[in-house]
């Protein structure tokens, strides 16, 4: 095996645990959403998550980012406090399962950021993948159930979330090379904090210590998602990474099999099988094109 094809197999590997963790921290949101609003379950996920990066970044020797970076990294911070703020609250109102099939809108719209932001030409093998993967998301829930008038806010929060964590994905792959990991991973926590901070004006009082400690928790895993995200994006374009978010429902199968005791059902197999052969397909490295041969010497 080549080693171009090692490091594109070891960045797959990177964004599928990346998104693992965030997947952890998905469970600690609901948890925190249910028990003290949305707001306050981002807040403290962001809040947590600049204590951390904060000490990583000390630890990394105060690394900054580079020319032009500062700009397009507070953009996405911004867009990150909007699609959290979202997607907490949506998960508050609507079962994971489908709000986790909402966003899953998203990847499909990122080839189509990805030429416009990043000059990537679209290629139709990772939109037809991005369009097998969903269908195996539409198969592992049984279906889209039909929504009442009550829940269609919160399924358009989920929408909206989707395609902003798109749009944010897209400027990571951007700027995860030439700024690094470690400052990445704390605008993307600070300035979301920073936004989102208006809402200690709601608070009553302190969340109980079981909380206050599982918002470290959250802002631990949401950190190490993103690391390992970035460092995985370096190697691979956003097409291809925008697919791999689809193993999202196979990790939260496995979560809630492992954590809560909850069975599987053979739709999700099936299900998980069909995301696994599209992040697969998606995952292959591209043939090179070979050069035309030289134009005769008149």
């Amino acid at each position: 095996m080549s080693s171009g094809t090692t490091s594109r197999l070891s960045a797959i590997c990177l964004v599928l645990a990346g998104i693992g963790a965030l997947c952890v921290l998905d469970a600690f949101a609901k948890y925190l959403a249910l028990r003290h609003g949305a707001g306050v379950a981002t807040f403290g996920r962001y809040a947590s998550g600049s204590i951390i990066g904060l000490m990583v970044w000390q630890w990394q020797g105060r690394p900054w980012v580079a020319p032009g970076g500062l700009k397009p990294n507070l953009v996405r911070g911004t867009l990150i406090a909007a699609m959290a703020l979202a997607f907490f609250w949506s998960i508050s109102k609507l079962p994971m399962a489908l709000v986790l099939t909402l966003t899953f809108v998203g990847p499909l719209a990122v080839p189509f950021m990805a030429a416009l932001y990043l000059k990537e030409p679209v290629q139709p093998r990772y939109v037809a993948a991005g369009a097998l993967g969903f269908g195996g998301v539409l198969v592992t829930v049984g279906g889209m159930p039909s929504l009442s008038s009550n829940e269609l806010l919160a399924a358009g929060a989920a929408v909206f979330a989707a395609i902003l964590y798109g749009a944010a994905a897209v400027i990571l792959r951007s700027r995860a090379a030439a700024d690094g990991a470690t400052v990445i991973t704390l605008i993307a926590a600070v300035v979301p904090m920073l936004w989102l901070s208006p809402v200690l004006i709601t608070l009553p009082a302190l969340p109980p210590l079981w909380d206050l400690g599982l918002m470290m928790a959250m802002g631990l895993a949401g950190n190490i998602g993103v690391q390992l995200m970035a460092r995985g994006y370096v190697h691979l374009e956003a097409q291809v990474s925008a697919v791999l978010e689809y193993s999202a429902l196979p990790w939260a199968a496995l979560f809630g099999w492992l954590v809560f005791d909850e069975s599987v059902a053979a739709s999700t197999v099936l299900g998980a099988a069909i995301i696994a052969g599209a992040c697969l397909w998606a995952s292959r490295t591209p043939k090179p094109v070979s050069a035309p041969p030289p134009a005769p010497v008149p």
